[in-house]
């Protein structure tokens, strides 16, 4: 099977390249600017068609989150109408397509984890684009399967768990956000589920489940539980620690408005292609663990 990811440096897209070497008979092929750039259409379709994917991973994407709310024009036309272009490519050429989207298209006022029937009502500019694309990947290829996910963290690009450790370096102290609670999510963990999921689709031409999906890591809880266990792991494996303390939202203004819950139930995902991502806690140590030993190898 040959599946192409569009990006070169997003934390799944690495995530999926490295993990692809474990799955002999897979071929992966990252494609990013400038042979692809959702905010050149020209160039998806040309990109695509030369490679001739069994099936699309639509990864690339504006991620900025709050710089969106000063560039809604390029964070449309990236993660709305780009996305749609390499849905519509990866149609005429026959492949499925699998998008990430995420868990900003809820608002986050709801009780409980959301489903996949909960209506979304982002609060974001990059909450509507991405939105935006999810309408367009479904209306250009209806072999699609897309994927929203929550608080990713790997070894690579900038995340949660690289800020902590980076800042408990210099400082004794951290203030961290205790009022919004979601679902920490390894991209290694959405790596396996794409790797998962493309097998399935691949070796099932007559798939009928296609559609919206959540894809998050098992359990819940809020960015200073989060930011307390990371450095607590830390510690525990002889890496750089502080306190954490507990703040509000309204402590910490943000250009871009952010859920207080954004919490996903994964039971339409687990019943479907079979498959749970592990606890939050087991991924995010080994991500922690290989973190501090490259830190290491630098010194």
């Amino acid at each position: 099977m040959r599946l192409v990811v569009t990006g070169r440096e997003g934390q799944v897209v690495r995530s999926l390249v490295e993990r692809a070497h474990t799955h002999p008979g897979l071929d992966v092929v990252a494609l990013g600017r400038p042979e692809l750039d959702l905010a050149k259409p020209g160039t998806i379709a040309p990109a695509l068609t030369a490679v001739r994917p069994d099936l699309v991973v639509s990864a690339a994407a504006y991620t900025a989150v709050d710089q969106a709310e000063d560039e809604p024009d390029l964070a449309f036309s990236i993660n709305g109408a780009g996305a749609g272009h390499v849905a519509a490519a990866a149609a005429r050429i026959g492949a499925p397509v699998i998008h990430l989207s995420t868990d900003y298209v809820f608002n986050g006022n709801g009780e409980g984890a959301y489903t996949e029937d909960d209506e979304p009502a982002p609060r974001s500019v990059y909450g509507a684009s991405k939105l935006a694309g999810e309408h367009a990947v479904a209306n250009a290829n209806p072999r699609h399967l897309i994927l929203r996910t929550a608080w990713v963290y790997s070894p690579f690009g900038r995340n949660f768990v690289k800020t902590m450790l980076k800042l408990a370096v210099d400082r004794d102290e951290i203030a961290v956000v205790a009022d919004q609670w979601g679902n920490p999510t390894s991209a290694f963990d959405v790596a396996d589920a794409i790797l998962h999921s493309a097998a399935t689709l691949h070796g099932n031409m007559g798939f009928a489940s296609f559609g919206v999906y959540h894809l998050a890591g098992t359990g819940e809880t809020n960015w200073s539980g989060f930011a307390r266990h990371i450095l607590d792991t830390s510690q525990a494996l002889g890496g750089p620690h502080a306190a954490v303390k507990d703040i509000s939202t309204s402590d910490y203004p943000t250009k871009a408005q952010r859920p207080a819950n954004s919490r996903l139930s994964t039971a339409k995902f687990t019943s479907v292609f079979g498959r749970t991502a592990p606890d939050w806690r087991m991924s995010m140590k080994e991500v922690v663990r290989r973190l501090l030993t490259e830190k290491r190898r630098e010194r």
